[in-house]
């Protein structure tokens, strides 16, 4: 019969301190060896760790894949505090039952877990070479807050049940220029990389989040390629935050943090792309900074989302693109749109605008008239839309007079000129009290003038008394006669005089009716 005392003791083979970590998984007991001077305890930092707290990644892969049985009354569990892990750490296609939880440890090579399966991985300020988690699946949470990854971390197509927290960890790039690699990474609910550092391209290709995905206060560089965050496709349930933290709190977006706290704001010094995104919530920027090289772009093509929040600060170089978006709420300020040649709006959708601060209609027009460095009236025509939903008709009308405007720069000499006479009579029909002005201008004018003309008849005694005023409308209105124009002869400069008021009441009335045509059909 078998002594159960002795089912599950360590094997003679292993050191001091691997028998101690064994004893501790069995007990389900933190394993700690720190010597509690936190300039030696540093897992990041340069101080030797002797054997006294070095252990081989055998000896732990052996413990969760294939351990002892716990002690009487207690659950097995791996939890490690200011260990040495020698070796690769390999547990690429195996299944861990216990719960492991490693703090302040220090890996000296990379850690595989490719197709692993693990309840819950919590690895906290851990000094870790690299992440190999391709497939990897997790019932509950993965955790790597304040970790610091050498070489990458790549969870390409991984599942997590439940969160994926990275607040506060350091990635550095992979040889590819990747810091993280998680394309169709699937998180059950929310993804937290709050101030988190990414020295390479942050790839989420076609990632899902349960709930929210935030980047609150996180600073992403990648000088070695175009784009730092490269999220095309990615869904998100709820919202989106590229937004500040407070150093101590998380701060909420809307929220006023405490007087003298740390704000640290998002900072992306690449290009950043979510083309094709859907948002369940909001895609906020607030105060995030944007860091672009000429050729670089904040992509936003084709995304959904019911609100998108782009208050952040003005990028100064690069391009913002919205090509395609569609958003119910437009949040914005005047102050962080880029000028001409720095925005792209071709079939952005939007329903509502609201404003932070002032944003006079000037400036709106600026933002649409930046966005089209070539003329395109979809945008014009769009804000005008907008504008008309809210009740806002006479800021409509400015819109799409600002459109003609526009699109008489591209025209030749002879429709420019014809633009000009539209735009000084009658505003293209967007001002129509133009027309009566200029009616009645014309009209006093020349009833004065041939009150003094000569004005022999035609018709010898066959004429209508003399009335210049009438005279001088019946030759302003064009097709209308009044009964004196056919009466009176004008010679030398009164004839010329005549002759330009026709003209002049033809172009007027033809500028009217152009105006009229393009407001019935607007209407």
């Amino acid at each position: 019969m078998v002594d159960v005392t002795e089912v599950g003791d360590p094997p003679d083979w292993l050191t001091a301190a691997e028998i101690g970590m064994w004893q501790a998984f069995r007990n389900g007991s933190v394993y700690d060896l720190r010597t509690h001077d936190t300039v030696v305890d540093d897992p990041h930092g340069g101080h030797p760790w002797g054997p006294e707290r070095t252990v081989r990644a055998r000896i732990l892969c052996m413990l969760l894949l294939d351990g002892p049985p716990p002690l009487s009354g207690r659950v097995s569990s791996l939890k490690l505090q200011g260990l040495q892990i020698i070796g690769v750490m390999d547990l690429a296609g195996g299944v861990v039952d216990p719960y492991v939880e490693m703090k302040g440890c220090r890996f000296e090579k990379e850690i595989l877990l490719p197709e692993a399966r693990f309840s819950t991985l919590r690895m906290v300020d851990c000094s870790i070479p690299r992440l190999e988690g391709a497939r990897l699946h997790t019932e509950g949470d993965l955790h790597l807050p304040r970790c610091r990854l050498h070489n990458g971390m790549r969870l390409s197509d991984a599942h997590i049940g439940t969160d994926l927290l990275l607040n506060q960890a350091i990635v550095y790039r992979d040889r590819r220029g990747r810091s993280i690699m998680a394309d169709g990474l699937n998180v059950g609910q929310d993804l937290q990389a709050e101030m988190m550092e990414s020295h390479g391209e942050l790839s989420l290709r076609g990632a899902q989040v349960g709930v929210s995905l935030s980047l609150r206060g996180s600073h992403l560089a990648n000088p070695y390629g175009r784009r730092a965050l490269n999220a095309p496709q990615l869904t998100v349930e709820r919202s989106l935050y590229l937004t500040p933290a407070s150093l101590g709190n998380t701060l909420q977006t809307g929220g006023t943090p405490a007087r003298g706290t740390r704000i640290q704001r998002f900072e992306c010094q690449g290009g950043l792309r979510l083309d094709d995104g859907r948002f369940g919530d909001a895609v906020d920027l607030d105060q995030a900074r944007f860091a672009l090289e000429n050729d670089q772009e904040l992509s936003l093509r084709r995304i959904q989302t019911p609100e998108l929040r782009f208050t952040c600060e003005r990028p100064r170089r690069g391009q913002v693109v919205l090509s395609g978006a569609k958003v119910v709420n437009l949040v914005d300020k005047s102050t962080s749109w880029p000028g001409v040649g720095g925005l792209r709006l071709g079939g952005f959708t939007y329903e509502n605008l609201v404003p932070r601060g002032s944003f006079p209609l000037s400036r709106r027009i600026e933002w649409v008239s930046a966005a089209t460095a070539e003329y395109n009236p979809e945008p014009y025509e769009k804000l005008a839309t907008v504008l008309r939903t809210t009740g806002e008709d006479a800021d409509a009308r400015e819109v799409l007079l600002a459109k003609q405007r526009r699109r008489r720069e591209t025209l030749p000499l002879a429709g420019k000129l014809w633009g000009y006479a539209q735009d000084w009579t009658v505003a293209y029909g967007y001002r129509p009290g133009r027309a009566a002005v200029w009616m009645a201008v014309l009209w006093a004018v020349s009833a004065f003038a041939f009150a003094h003309a000569p004005h022999p008849s035609l018709k010898g005694e066959e004429h209508p008394d003399w009335n210049a005023a009438l005279f001088a409308l019946d030759l302003l209105l064009p097709v209308i006669d009044l009964g004196q124009d056919g009466y009176w002869r004008m010679s030398g400069p009164w004839q010329w005089a005549s002759t330009t008021l026709i003209l002049l009441g033809w172009i007027l009335a033809t500028t009217v009716a152009a105006g009229a045509t393009r407001m019935l059909r607007r209407g």
